[in-house]
């Protein structure tokens, strides 16, 4: 291709808004009607957006074609530099070289001698549980992680017996599992990956059903955040891991039962994605069903994956498909039920509050984000959902709903006190 027929760069040159949703909306491997669609307008609109034919949407309907499209910076759509909202991944937890530094390290040389085993999975057991119930769950584990990272690779290096490997082979797999949860929404894609990668190889290498799943299970969720283009790799990776693990199901312990519950309601999930009513709902009560099989007080230590999660996930498939008084409906229903995990819990808040968003109801969906705020400020932090609902709402007409948006998003450090 020559030159004069390469695309434009969006970030070269002082586009207007319509081209460089053209650009952004194709990289992503959307088209003109699955945009329309998500957004509730037609292909035809979209058009004309993208080719000047009608004139830039409002502030809400911007905030939301950067939801759909991953941009993480808004300055990336609307091409004006001077409004840098990042929406997706804030500037970078202050732990996260550390952790990057760890995950990239490659310990050939290293004299001293690994952990006992015993020692490294008490360590990683209790990082699980800060995980959970720590309300700066990523500073916690953020300090954590660089010296349970190399200590995990190096159990790996000096395992002696094949036994012995597969058990450290566990053991690394849950810790880069655990990484992954980190470096979510954290500004370095290629790290996310990295991590993803070495989780299933470890994964792998380990012959361990429940962990093979964990990591499966994390895998499917980096494709499908990576965009609709990736929805495919996200199944694939999901149907190939609920496939091996569904012989397993008549003698499995509640872990493998519980990640192959997670893993099907994923598959769910990623049908939302894709506006599939029927199918993401199908395996919504394929997921119901496994639930019920576990034990009333069981919680799956990676996933979250229980009795008390189903109805938390109900609202993201209606919230996923779009359906405003049906994810307010199962936000109802969801509300009596405790979910043990601090960040799990703040997560939850945050689809009931696109629920509300959704329905119409921004002062439900404001206070609803408070709560998460509650719950566990550094999930809230990190989310772009929430935050596009804060940004939006900071332009309402409401004087009061102004005010509290704008409360909201210094305590978000979205903006300065």
């Amino acid at each position: 291709m020559s030159s004069e027929d390469a695309p434009p760069d969006p970030y070269a040159n002082p586009l207007v808004f319509g081209q460089r949703l053209q650009i952004l909306r194709t990289r992503k491997g959307m088209t003109r009607e699955q945009l329309g669609g998500f957004l509730g307008k037609s292909g035809s609109w979209v058009k004309g957006v993208e080719t000047g034919r009608l004139k830039t949407p409002k502030l809400d309907m911007v905030l939301r074609v950067a939801e759909l499209l991953r941009v993480r910076d808004l300055s990336e759509l609307t091409g004006d530099q001077s409004v840098h909202v990042e929406l997706f991944s804030g500037p970078g937890h202050p732990r996260l070289a550390a952790v990057k530094a760890a995950v990239d390290s490659f310990p050939l040389t290293t004299r001293h001698e690994a952990p006992p085993p015993a020692y490294l999975r008490a360590r990683l057991a209790r990082a699980w549980a800060v995980r959970h119930s720590a309300p700066n769950h990523r500073e916690a584990i953020g300090a954590l992680l660089p010296d349970l990272i190399p200590d995990a690779q190096l159990a790996v290096r000096q395992a002696e017996t094949a036994p012995e490997r597969r058990a450290a082979q566990v053991v690394l797999a849950e810790v880069y599992s655990l990484c992954q949860f980190f470096v979510a929404y954290q500004p370095d894609a290629a790290l996310l990956w990295r991590v993803a990668e070495r989780g299933l190889v470890a994964a792998q290498e380990s012959e361990d059903p429940h962990v093979i799943g964990v990591a499966a299970w994390l895998a499917a969720q980096a494709h499908r955040d990576a965009g609709p283009a990736h929805f495919d790799a996200a199944d694939a990776v999901n149907l190939e891991a609920l496939t091996y693990l569904e012989p397993l199901l008549p003698d499995a312990s509640d872990d493998v039962l519980a990640i192959t519950g997670a893993l099907t309601f994923e598959a769910g999930y990623t049908a939302a994605r894709r506006g599939q009513t029927g199918t993401a709902w199908r395996y919504w009560d394929q997921a119901r069903a496994m639930a019920d099989r576990l034990p009333e007080e069981y919680y799956h230590p990676v996933t979250s994956f229980s009795r008390a999660i189903m109805g938390a996930h109900a609202v993201t498939v209606a919230v996923e498909l779009h359906q405003g008084g049906e994810s307010v409906r199962q936000a109802a229903a969801a509300d009596a039920v405790t979910i043990p995990s601090r960040p799990r819990r703040a997560r939850h808040r945050i689809e009931e509050a696109r629920g509300y968003h959704l329905d119409g109801q921004p002062e439900a969906a404001l206070a609803t984000l408070s709560q998460a705020h509650e719950a566990a400020p550094e999930t809230i932090r990190y989310n772009g959902y929430a935050k596009r609902i804060v940004f939006e709402e900071a332009e309402s007409k409401s004087p009061a709903r102004r005010r509290r948006a704008s409360e909201l998003a210094v305590k978000l450090g979205l903006l300065a006190a």
